[in-house]
């Protein structure tokens, strides 16, 4: 659709390029992690990957319109990846990816520069936006 390519970073992919995919939660499901939509509100940029022993952390750039609902501990969706987020600062914020998280999604292979989605917390933008 086109509100896909001009709100998403998917307009950069390529032949053959991957995306993460999950099934819709069905409502007689059991709850577990993180609410996400799939609705992103922004791209933003990677601007450092950092190798640790048993994670990788990514600083993904800060952009001033989802500032608000970006708080240590909260959740995020990264290119329909639902994380945590780590350390927050002025320019960037932080997700932490484990070893099953690098193996089976695309967050695996990014680098500095790549671009991502961003999913903010849902719960976030309903108490904030309804104040």
């Amino acid at each position: 659709m086109q509100e896909t390519i001009l709100c998403t970073s998917l307009k950069n992919l390529k032949v053959r390029g991957k995306v993460n995919l999950e099934r819709a939660l069905q409502v007689t499901d059991r709850l577990s992690g993180h609410f996400v939509t799939g609705h992103i509100d922004c791209v933003s940029t990677v601007l450092k990957r950092i190798e640790k022993p048993n994670y990788v952390e990514l600083q993904i750039a800060k952009p001033r319109a989802i500032a608000k609902y970006l708080v240590k501990k909260g959740s995020i969706g990264i290119d329909g990846v639902s994380l945590t987020v780590g350390n927050v600062t002025d320019k960037y914020f932080s997700v932490y990816l484990i070893p099953f998280t690098l193996r089976e999604t695309t967050l695996g292979v990014k680098k500095a520069k790549d671009q991502v989605n961003i999913e903010t917390d849902i719960l976030a933008k309903y108490i904030l936006e309804s104040r």
